[in-house]
């Protein structure tokens, strides 16, 4: 019998251990989530503000369509990773319930023992029969050993109270998380269905909008190929000064090789770049709010899906007067001017390049040195809608990069 018992604890105590462990592991990805969800939550506050900004303006149908679509994956996003919270929740009340069960056998069978040690103690109780039990040794050594038995057996007693008393509080504790967990996952569906009737909304709006866009399909088309050209002969002109000035990099190196994608850097600048390299994905933004319209990349058109974008950036936009900020130390490059678009600042960082484009204002000048977070201009506002967006490009060489890497939390 005392064999079966230890045996059983011993099973009880790896169990306790692995729940542990389970359970620490849940509570990082809790962690995770409930960070994810509430930058997700900012994420939708900061368009509401936007779109409040610019209510009295009247916006054109591909940027309230490009609107929509980021808001409804924001919410859907968010959805998703509330979703997964629940979830998880669900798992950490059934893994306590089971936890609670374990706890109330184990402290049954504690205070079965506890009462049958009680009970044997009292027969034994009075001092004449401790005295007497000590008394009737056959010599000292029998009569010592019989006297540590005695505080042995006293000791154990106290251990047993002190670990029924230890379940006991870690019973109630485990009570204490399981309504709490309840709680938490009460509140996460409410919030999901609040956050489900938004994306309805925002849905119907959508779908409203996109019946009357496809009326006139083909004006539209021709507005979407009209930027895209635009977007392309901006590219090109960039790409043509990053070629320059690769060019010049490696000839004052020494190198013969002049069709080298990558620059030659001096021992300065590749420290510039390994500083670069360690800070990716701990970036500011290059304006302090805004939320990204358009991502990284080729991808279908919200509005005719038999079109493609080409980003070589982002599309930032934000509120009226943002300032522009540079996103690490490097030097200006280059402040790009061309007929019919707003300047652009071109900074470099060792072997990476970061382009900040639609800016209204510049303050700073070709060769300039900046610092991270450093005001270099301001972003251009469009009078005609209110719209305040700045294009983000980020490069190593002339190879684009997809700035949500290196930026933190886009």
């Amino acid at each position: 019998m005392l064999q079966k018992k230890s045996s059983y604890r011993i099973v009880f105590f790896l169990a306790l251990l692995l729940c542990g462990s389970f359970a620490f592991s849940q509570n990082n990805k809790q962690k995770q989530l409930e960070t994810r969800r509430q930058e997700l939550r900012r994420e939708i506050e900061k368009i509401n503000e936007l779109r409040a900004e610019n209510k009295s303006k009247q916006k054109s149908q591909i940027s309230l369509i490009e609107d929509f679509n980021y808001k409804i994956n924001v919410l859907s996003n968010l959805i998703k990773v509330t979703n997964q919270q629940a979830n998880l929740l669900t798992r950490k009340i059934n893994s306590n319930q089971k936890k609670i069960t374990v706890l109330r056998n184990e402290l049954k069978e504690l205070k079965e023992d506890y009462a049958a040690m009680i009970v044997k103690s009292y027969k034994s109780k009075n001092k004449q029969s401790r005295i007497m039990f000590l008394l009737s040794s056959d010599d000292f050594k029998q009569a010592y050993k019989r006297l540590q038995y005695i505080k042995q057996y006293s000791d154990h007693q106290k251990r047993q109270g002190e670990t029924i008393k230890a379940k006991t509080l870690e019973l109630q504790a485990t009570n204490r998380d399981l309504q709490d967990q309840k709680e938490d996952k009460k509140r996460l569906i409410a919030d999901n269905k609040a956050v489900q009737r938004s994306l309805e909304s925002e849905r119907k709006q959508h779908e409203a909008l996109m019946r009357a866009i496809k009326q006139n399909l083909s004006r539209y088309a021709a507005q979407i190929n009209q930027k895209q050209r635009e977007a392309d002969r901006i590219d090109r002109e960039i790409d043509r000064i990053i070629k320059a000035a690769i060019a010049r990099s490696n000839k004052k190196a020494g190198k013969e090789v002049t069709s080298s994608k990558s620059f030659a850097l001096t021992a300065e600048e590749k420290v510039l770049a390994s500083n670069f390299i360690a800070n990716k994905g701990k970036l500011p933004w290059p304006v302090e709010r805004g939320v990204v319209r358009l991502g990284y990349g080729t991808q279908r058109h919200p509005i005719d899906k038999s079109l493609t974008i080409k980003s070589n950036g982002v599309r930032i936009a934000t509120q009226k007067g943002a300032k522009v900020r540079a996103v690490f130390n490097g030097e200006v490059s280059e402040i790009l001017k061309m007929k019919n678009v707003n300047p652009i600042v071109m900074i470099r960082h060792g072997s990476y390049l970061t382009i900040y484009k639609n800016l209204s204002s510049v303050y700073v000048k070709k060769g300039d040195k900046v610092s991270t977070k450093q005001v270099i201009g301001e972003v251009f506002t469009n009078p005609s809608n209110g719209e305040t967006v700045l294009s983000f490009t980020l490069s190593k060489g002339m190879k684009t990069e997809n700035p949500a890497s290196w930026i933190y939390k886009m």
